[in-house]
C-alpha cells in the first residue's frame, strides 16, 4: 500500500495572504523558489507563464477548453477567487525505481469566470515543485452545464526559444512504436507525450500528463513558431471528451531540468496521481520471469497448434523446471488460448479467454509451477476486440485466481480497437483503466503491451506493474529495417522511460536469427545485461530461449539483479550517445551499475562516490571483451571481479554498440 511516511506541512489559506496579487495576475513559487508560475488574464484570455531561476521557460501561453455545444471556455474570463496551498509529505512505494517518494509543492487553486456570454465557471489547480510543475482544469457542477462535449484545449507551452526535440509521430504510427526523431520543435509532427527538449541554454524540458482518467490522451503539435499546442485523441466520430459536470482534466506537467539524469528521477507525474486504492498490496509480487515467446520470433515455435506449437504442457513443465533452478518467479506462456489457429488480427476474430488448447493442461501446469516456487504467467492477446474482452474478462480473472496465476501480459495488436478507436482516446482509456481495476479485484498484476501511455496510474493501481508503447526487443527479431539501431536504446530512458516501467524484454544471448539472417540485435553480450539497469521494469523477462542461457556464466548476473530498487542515480548521460545509471536494492545493501552506448565505441569513467564510504564491495564486472562490436563480435565478454571503495574511479572501454554491468557487493567485515 501508498503508505504517508511522514506528512510534514499542509495548509490551505486565501491568496491575500499566501500569493502575490499585482493586478490579474497571480504568482506561486516552488518550495526552493526556483520556478515561478503566473497565471493571468489578458482581455479575457487565461494564461500562463513560467521561469527558471529569473530566465522564461514559458512565455504567456494560452490556457482553456472548446467545447462542441458551448462557448470556449478560458477566453472570456476574470479571475473571481483563489487559494494557496502548501503540501509536504514523503510516501513509500510498494515497488518502484526509488523506495521513498518526496511530494512537496506550492499550489494556487483559481477560481474563474467568464465575463461574457454564459457566464460558465472553472477552477485551475497549479502545483510547482522544486523540478517542474503541473496544471489541471475543473469543471464544477453549475446551472446550464452538464454533459460537455469537449472539441480539445486552448492548451499552449510557448518556448521562448527554438529548442530540440526527442518525438514520436502519434497518428503514422502504432502502438507509440516509432522510431524517434531528433530535430527542430518547429518541425515536428503531431506527437505523443512525453516530449522531450533541449534548449539552448542547456536546460532540459519533459512535457507530459499525470493522471489521464476517463479523457483522451495528450498530444502536441507546433502551432506557431516554438508553440506547442494540445491535440487531444479524437473518437472516430470527431468528438475529444464526454464529459458530465464536475469533472477534472488530467495534470498537463513539465519537468524542468539542469542535465538529462534530473529528467529521470523526477516523480512529479506519479505525486500527481492520487494515492494507492488497494488497501492490501501483498500479493503484488516484483520479479524476474522467462518465457515461451522468443522462440515464435524464431521461428521455432508456433502460437496456434500444431507440430511446431510452443504452448505445449511439456515445453512449458520444461521452462518451469528452468526457472526454478535460476531463480526465476514467472513463467509467461503466449499461444495456451483458443484463437490463434486463424487471421486472428482480422476485425471479427474472437479468443477465447477461458479455453485452452487441447496440448495445454492449465490445471497442471498451474499446479506444478507452484510446487516449483514458480508462477505462471498469463496471456491476453485482444487483438483490439476490447468488447468481447471485457464480455469474458471477470471469468478469465476468476479462472487465473483459482489456478494461482498473479500476472497476465495483455495486447491489443490492433491499429484501432473494436475496428474503429485509437487506443489513446478516451474509448481507449476507459478500457485500459476497466482491466486494471477489474483486475486488481481479483489480485491480478497488468503487463499491458500496445497501451495507451502511461500516466502515473501505477501509483494508484500498483497492480499496473509494466506495459510497452515503445519500440522493444521484438524488433530485432523481424523488423525490415534491420532492427532497433544502437543509439535506441541511449534515447528511451529519456523519453517514454519518463512515463513509467518498461516491458522492453532484455537479455538476449544468441546474436543468430535463422529466420531473418538481416534483421538482428544490434547490440553487445554486455549490453544487453546492462539494461536490466537501465530500463526499468518491475517485472523483467529474460528473453532468449533456455537452452541459450543454460552454462552461460552471463546468466549470473540477470539471475541477482533486482526488480525492485531503493534508490536511483544517473551518473552521466547525453541522451542518444550513452548513459551510466546505478541503483541500489531494495532488498540488501548492493548496488548494480549498467552503462551503455550507441554505435561509437567510447571510454567511460566511473566515480564510485555512491558507494558506502566506510565498506569496501566486490564489483562483479561483465564487459565487452577486447574485440567485443555490435556487428562483427557481439558475444564477447569478459568478467571479472575486484575489491573497490567509494573514493575509486574506474575506466572500462565500451565497444561499438557496447554495455557494462556491474554488481557491488559488500564485503564482509
Amino acid at each position: 500500500m501508498n503508505k504517508t511516511i511522514t506528512c510534514l506541512l499542509f495548509a490551505l489559506i486565501l491568496v491575500i495572504s499566501g500569493c502575490q496579487n499585482s493586478g490579474n495576475e497571480l504568482e506561486v513559487s516552488s518550495p526552493d523558489g526556483s520556478i515561478k508560475v503566473k497565471v493571468g488574464t489578458d482581455t479575457g484570455q487565461l494564461y500562463y507563464a513560467v521561469e527558471k531561476d529569473g530566465q522564461a521557460v514559458l512565455l504567456p501561453s494560452k490556457l482553456g477548453l472548446r467545447f462542441k455545444n458551448h462557448s470556449a471556455l478560458g477566453e472570456k474570463v476574470k479571475i473571481t477567487a483563489s487559494e494557496h496551498q502548501t503540501f509536504n509529505e514523503t510516501w513509500e512505494q510498494p515497488w518502484g525505481e526509488k523506495r521513498l517518494v518526496e511530494n512537496r509543492y506550492e499550489g494556487l487553486r483559481i477560481s474563474l469566470k467568464e465575463n461574457k456570454g454564459e457566464g460558465k465557471s472553472m477552477i485551475l489547480h497549479v502545483k510547482v515543485y522544486n523540478d517542474g510543475f503541473g496544471f489541471r482544469y475543473e469543471v464544477p457542477e453549475q446551472t446550464g452545464l452538464d454533459s460537455m462535449i469537449i472539441m480539445d484545449e486552448i492548451t499552449e507551452f510557448r518556448l521562448p526559444e527554438v529548442a530540440m526535440a526527442w518525438w514520436t509521430p502519434i497518428y503514422t504510427e502504432n502502438y507509440y512504436e516509432g522510431i524517434t526523431r531528433y530535430t527542430s520543435v518547429n518541425d515536428i509532427d503531431t506527437v505523443n507525450c512525453p516530449l522531450t527538449l533541449e534548449m539552448p541554454g542547456g536546460k532540459f524540458l519533459a512535457i507530459q500528463e499525470a493522471n489521464l482518467t476517463d479523457y483522451a490522451a495528450m498530444n502536441l503539435y507546433c502551432s506557431d513558431s516554438s508553440t506547442l499546442t494540445v491535440d487531444l485523441t479524437p473518437w472516430s466520430t470527431g468528438e475529444k471528451v464526454f464529459a458530465k459536470a464536475p469533472f477534472v482534466s488530467p495534470w498537463r506537467t513539465m519537468i524542468i531540468a539542469e542535465k538529462p539524469g534530473d529528467l529521470v528521477t523526477s516523480y512529479l507525474n506519479l505525486n500527481l496521481n492520487e494515492p494507492c486504492a488497494i488497501d492490501d498490496v501483498s500479493w503484488i509480487e516484483p520479479g524476474r520471469y522467462i518465457g515461451i515467446w522468443w522462440g515464435m520470433h524464431m521461428g521455432k515455435y508456433t502460437w496456434h497448434m500444431g507440430s511446431n506449437h510452443g504452448a505445449t504442457t511439456e515445453n512449458t513443465l520444461r521452462h518451469i523446471d528452468f526457472a526454478a533452478k535460476h531463480g526465476f518467479s514467472g513463467v509467461l506462456v503466449e499461444g495456451w488460448n483458443i484463437g490463434w489457429e486463424n487471421d486472428w488480427t482480422k476485425e471479427g476474430h474472437r479468443f477465447s479467454f477461458t479455453e485452452s488448447y487441447p496440448d495445454f493442461d492449465l490445471e497442471k501446469i498451474t499446479q506444478y509451477a507452484q510446487k516449483k516456487g514458480v508462477r505462471l504467467i498469463g496471456h491476453h492477446e485482444t487483438g483490439g476486440a476490447t468488447q468481447n474482452y471485457e464480455a469474458q474478462m471477470e471469468a478469465a480473472f476468476a479462472l487465473y485466481q483459482q489456478m494461482g496465476v498473479r500476472c497476465v501480459k495483455t495486447g491489443y495488436v490492433s491499429p484501432l480497437l473494436d475496428g474503429k478507436e485509437r487506443h489513446s482516446s478516451q474509448y481507449g482509456i476507459r478500457h485500459f483503466r476497466k482491466v486494471v481495476e477489474t483486475a486488481a479485484r481479483y489480485q491480478i498484476m497488468i503487463d499491458n503491451h500496445e497501451p495507451a501511455m502511461p500516466t502515473g496510474l501505477r501509483r494508484t493501481y500498483p497492480n499496473l506493474v509494466s506495459g510497452e508503447g515503445v519500440r522493444g526487443q521484438e524488433y530485432n527479431a523481424w523488423s525490415p529495417d534491420g532492427g532497433n539501431k544502437p543509439d535506441h536504446l541511449t534515447i528511451i530512458p529519456f523519453t517514454r522511460g519518463l512515463a513509467g516501467p518498461i516491458d522492453y524484454t532484455p537479455g538476449i544471448f544468441n546474436f543468430d536469427n535463422p529466420v531473418n539472417p538481416n534483421t538482428r540485435v544490434q547490440s553487445t553480450l554486455a549490453l544487453q545485461l546492462a539494461l536490466y539497469v537501465i530500463i526499468y521494469s518491475p517485472v523483467q523477462m529474460a528473453a532468449d530461449l533456455p537452452e541459450n542461457y543454460e552454462g552461460h556464466p552471463a546468466l549470473r548476473f540477470i539471475e541477482h539483479v533486482p526488480v525492485n530498487w531503493d534508490v536511483t542515480r544517473v551518473l552521466d548521460a547525453i541522451i542518444g550517445d550513452h548513459v551510466t545509471m546505478v541503483r541500489k536494492d531494495r532488498a540488501s545493501d548492493d548496488w548494480y551499475l549498467g552503462s551503455i552506448t550507441d554505435e561509437n565505441s567510447r571510454m567511460v569513467e566511473l566515480d564510485l562516490g555512491f558507494l558506502d564510504s566506510n565498506r569496501s564491495y566486490n564489483a562483479e564486472i561483465y564487459r565487452d571483451g577486447d574485440e567485443a562490436d555490435y556487428q562483427h563480435n557481439p558475444t564477447s565478454l569478459i568478467i571479472e571481479s575486484r575489491t573497490v571503495q567509494s573514493t575509486d574511479l574506474l575506466q572500462y572501454q565500451l565497444a561499438r554498440g557496447g554495455g557494462l554491468a556491474i554488481r557491488f557487493s559488500p564485503v564482509a567485515q
